[in-house]
């Protein structure tokens, strides 16, 4: 992977030494943002209840040779107060862009999303999930690349060719809102002897009609979500009188090793607009993990303008999400319900709120989730987000959680980790 992003780095940086001869003019945006966080209790591991962090990401692009080429550039910077994990640097975009009559071409690390649901983006598979960001999964890594995309019509087709793959990002032993064992990235593996170096494939073909947007999907290489093994030394197990285990030895802690199988995913999106009324689905079949299986997340959104005789548009969201594997999903929502309201006041701050619930519909486990933004001025954003984790039990302990796994409250290990984030975002 190190020799092909480095021959497409060189490719970009080519033309960015083209670009400055031709001229030094470039365009530059920036967010440094400050955020702060607050949880109820210690974490289940004993992590602390507060935290602070700062970012910094900055978007540089110019375009030129008569507006057919772009360069952009965008790294990202993240340092955080508590968890060393979470802190990290990032290039989640350096790409040259060619555009011509009917067709594009994208080389170098960039981002591309797919999808168009609420809950979950099961179809977004190109990008790796930059799991410290974010808990809903939205934040993604750069990926190299090429891409050719192809206009014919309503229709475009977009081919892509992924020069390896990368790790997710997992919170540390001090992190919050993860797992009873943490992630070593030292025993990391994967299925293809090329390892990270594996050449991944990918096509996407999007056909837009009167009203409707279908998206077929297809992509082989090495998966973006690994599976999780637990990695144990017997020798620093505790037992009972009789050789029964109980627990594990002072100051042990078993970890995970992260391992990356070969997939193949054909994947399908569909919008269809009815006026204020949008019908929403993805889904998706996979073939890995020695197993093959498919899931779903299928619903609408309706939109209230003017809603109640105000300037306030309300959005009415409602979605089921269904994994085939039920119990043996690696997601939290196998069979879950989706409701949520989508308000924007439609002022000179830009005010919006997203609040939703996630219900599992056989147990009652609940994500209950409010997002909120508004602009104090033109360079200036405060963001407030809540999670809260509802009828499930209480985190179980590390042995216990190896021993006697509970398949049916997903979101068990996150019970203790109910959250208020303050963000401070400072755009120039």
């Amino acid at each position: 992977m190190r020799l092909a992003t480095a021959l497409l780095l060189t490719g970009v940086m080519s033309n960015s030494q083209v670009l400055a001869a031709e001229d030094q003019d470039m365009q530059l945006r920036g967010e440094a943002a400050l955020e702060a966080w607050a949880f109820p209790t210690d974490g289940a591991q004993g992590q602390a209840s507060e935290n602070v962090a700062a970012r910094l990401s900055i978007n540089l692009w110019k375009t030129f040779n008569e507006g057919r080429d772009t360069l952009s550039i965008t790294p990202l910077a993240r340092i955080d107060g508590t968890d060393n994990s979470r802190s990290h640097v990032d290039l989640r975009e350096a790409a040259w862009v060619h555009a011509a009559e009917k067709l594009e071409l994208r080389v170098g690390i960039r981002q591309v999303f797919w999808g168009v649901t609420e809950g979950t983006h099961l179809v977004d598979i190109i990008n790796q999930t930059d799991a410290v960001e974010s808990l809903d999964g939205e934040q993604k890594l750069g990926q190299p690349m090429l891409n050719l995309s192809l206009e014919h019509g309503t229709s475009l087709l977009d081919f892509y060719v992924l020069t390896g793959s990368r790790e997710r990002t997992f919170p540390g032993v001090d992190g919050r809102l993860r797992l009873p064992l943490v992630i070593d990235k030292n025993l990391t593996r994967y299925e293809s002897s090329h390892e990270n170096r594996h050449i991944d494939l990918a096509a996407r073909w999007q056909i837009t009609a009167d009203k409707v947007r279908i998206g077929i999907s297809g992509f082989s290489g090495t998966a973006r979500e690994p599976e999780l093994q637990a990695v144990i030394d017997p020798a620093r197990v505790s037992y009972a009188p009789g050789g029964v285990p109980v627990g594990f030895q002072p100051g042990y802690q078993p970890v995970f090793a992260s391992y990356y199988p070969v997939v193949q995913q054909t994947g399908l999106d569909l919008q269809v607009t009815q006026g204020d009324l949008l019908w929403k689905a993805e889904t998706v079949q996979r073939h890995g993990y020695a197993r093959t299986y498919h899931a779903s997340n299928t619903g609408m959104e309706y939109t209230q303008v003017g809603a109640f005789g105000t300037t306030l548009d309300v959005g009415w969201l409602a979605e089921y999400l269904h994994d085939s594997r039920g119990e043996m999903s690696t997601s939290a929502f196998e069979h879950d319900v989706l409701l949520g309201w989508r308000i924007a006041f439609n002022n000179i701050a830009s005010s919006e709120i997203l609040a939703s619930m996630i219900v599992d519909d056989h147990t009652g486990e609940t994500l209950l989730s409010l997002e909120g933004a508004h602009r104090l001025g033109e360079n200036l954003r405060i963001a407030l987000e809540m999670r809260h984790f509802s009828h499930t039990p209480s985190p179980q302990s590390t042995f216990d959680f190896l021993i006697q796994p509970d398949l049916v409250h997903k979101l068990r290990p996150l019970a203790d980790d109910d959250f208020i984030r303050i963000e401070a975002t400072l755009f120039f």
